[in-house]
């Protein structure tokens, strides 16, 4: 046999390496699932979004530098940007993409990954952000009309020419991404449009609108979202005191699926829509009632925009309801088997913070909090008053414990090996089963004794007046587990019918390699009353055992 002297053989070792970081480079970022479970690829491995969405106005190069201030600050690994028609089409036809390469130079300077949002044809449902060309001439960009005929604010989907130049100008971005950024994955993502839909009117009334309305379902939609009335048939016939808003939603995510469709013909990254929320308690969903704007893709007709816009992968919500039922029933609505869970926007105001923990452990491929850059301006009430570093204080600790290890909890995610929970509204005990084990989490308590103990021991510790309090948990072996926190107690309790006990629990972090960095061992008064995580959030890696 003929061998290959020592030099060859490590020669070859290293081309073959540089051929495998090729491949992996070449990889774009993509959406994967298995098992009803979800991660971001970003060059072959999962990726956690730790996002800070910028304000809509800040897509200027001379709006950036507050923008990585705070992003920094947060130790987000994500900036969310605006890139508005109206920018980079101002003359029909004339492309002007110099704030795009500033935005995605800086970027890399900053160290930071990009989530481009189209503001097309809709922003918050409205036309405010077509180029000048667009808005003038409603002839022909025609606006979705009532009834009687009278036009409304926001552009019809039944536009043909308003669609051919939203389609024409977004592949003209996406071929721009693809020039200066193919080779260094720096942009994740891609938003299509911006909390689409209509307020105050349930549907466009138009010729063209009206004559799509009377026509059959299409089997596809039929395929996905259940009749009401009728098996088959018109609309109405099919989906009757519904049937408006769902021909509202079906047509826009139509719209929608050519602009996306064409945009990845040229540079295949994921794409989503995002959406102001209807009522998530509301069960069964009444018709719509002007009560949330009709056509976008909230909970209830996510099917019809999974039938009706294929290359959109994700139907994400935006959450400005604080209220704990609210978001955990979002949260539990939009996760779903087929739509992975990312959450765009939340609200800045320091009760959103603790939401965080239940994202994350959730599953979610990523968080952001909207306007999060140190630009003078406030959206109170759906967001925080503050415009300065204290508007990033309540979930840069959460960031902070997970920004080093980003990857790994991506890949636990992936493997449906999380769980979490954010202090409910009522302050109850909450539960997470595991296999073979149980997870209880109770509030307000402090980080010595039991509230049955009376006295001093029975008050509410101090500085739990609000619920802040909330846990990511990974089962990273049979009866191994990290868990992260912070205002709760934990007790990691044997399933029913079993015996079980805590044999070690390391407070420690993970490093940007994945490593355990144990700091001290938490043992006596510190584990006797359950695993106590204070106000500023801590990490442990908790074994347990059974007795033979």
């Amino acid at each position: 046999m003929q061998t290959r002297p020592f030099h060859a053989l490590a020669g070859l070792a290293l081309a073959g390496l540089l051929l495998s970081q090729s491949a992996l480079a070449a990889e774009l970022p993509r959406l994967a699932s298995r098992d009803g479970h979800h991660a971001l690829l970003v060059d072959g491995k999962p990726f956690l979004i730790l996002g800070a969405q910028a304000h809509n106005s800040s897509n200027y190069p001379g709006a950036l530098k507050p923008v990585w201030a705070a992003a920094n600050d947060l130790k987000a690994n994500t900036v969310l940007m605006p890139v508005a028609w109206e920018q980079v089409e101002p003359v029909e036809g004339t492309f002007d993409f110099s704030f795009v390469d500033t935005l995605v130079n800086e970027a890399r300077q900053q160290k930071k990954h990009l989530v481009i949002l189209w503001f097309g044809t809709w922003k918050n449902t409205s036309a405010q952000y077509t180029p000048a060309w667009v808005k003038l001439d409603p002839q022909r960009f025609p606006f979705n009309v009532d009834a009687d005929g009278k036009a409304n604010y926001s552009l019809s989907p039944f536009g043909a020419e308003t669609l051919k130049a939203d389609k024409r100008a977004f592949v003209a971005l996406m071929t721009h991404l693809k020039k200066i950024d193919g080779d260094k994955h720096t942009v994740l993502m891609v938003q299509v449009e911006n909390e689409v839909g209509t307020y105050g009117l349930v549907r466009d009334f138009g010729p063209a609108a009206q004559a799509a309305f009377e026509q059959p379902v299409p089997a596809t939609v039929l395929a996905r979202k259940k009749p009401v009335a009728k098996a088959s048939g018109s609309w109405r016939e099919v989906y009757g005191d519904y049937a408006d808003e769902y021909f509202h939603a079906w047509a826009i995510a139509r719209y929608i699926n050519e602009i996306a469709t064409a945009g990845r013909a040229v540079y295949n990254l994921p794409m989503y829509v995002n959406n102001a929320l209807r009522d998530p308690l509301e069960q069964p969903p009444k018709p719509w009632n002007k009560n949330f704007a009709s056509g976008g893709p909230t909970w209830d007709v996510i099917d019809i925009y999974k039938a009706a816009a294929p290359a959109i992968d994700i139907a994400s919500p935006d959450i400005y309801a604080p209220e704990s039922e609210q978001v955990n029933a979002n949260l539990r609505l939009f996760g779903r088997s087929d739509n992975p869970l990312w959450v765009p926007e939340i609200g800045t105001k320091p009760a959103y913070g603790r939401y965080l923990w239940a994202m994350l452990g959730r599953g979610a491929i990523g968080v952001s909090p909207f306007g999060i850059d140190y630009f003078d301006y406030s959206n109170h009430p759906l967001g925080s008053t503050e415009t300065d570093k204290r508007i990033v204080e309540p979930f840069e600790p959460v960031y902070r414990m997970f920004a080093p290890m980003q990857r790994l909890w991506a890949q636990w995610a992936f493997e449906g090996r999380t769980q979490g929970v954010a202090e409910a509204d009522d302050r109850k005990p909450q539960q997470l089963d595991f296999p073979g084990w149980t997870a209880k989490m109770t509030y307000r308590l402090g980080r010595f004794g039991e509230s049955s103990w009376g006295g001093e021991f029975a008050k509410p510790a101090a500085g739990t007046e609000e619920p802040r309090g909330g846990a990511a948990l990974a089962q990273i072996g049979p009866d191994e587990f990290v868990i992260i926190g912070q205002r709760v107690r934990v007790r990691m309790e044997p399933a029913e019918g079993t015996r079980g006990m805590l044999l070690r629990a390391e407070q420690g972090r993970f490093d940007d390699q994945g490593r355990w960095v144990m700091e001290r061992v938490w043992n006596g008064d510190q584990v006797d009353y359950g695993l106590n995580l204070p106000a500023e959030p801590v990490m442990l890696k908790v074994r347990m055992g059974r007795p033979k």
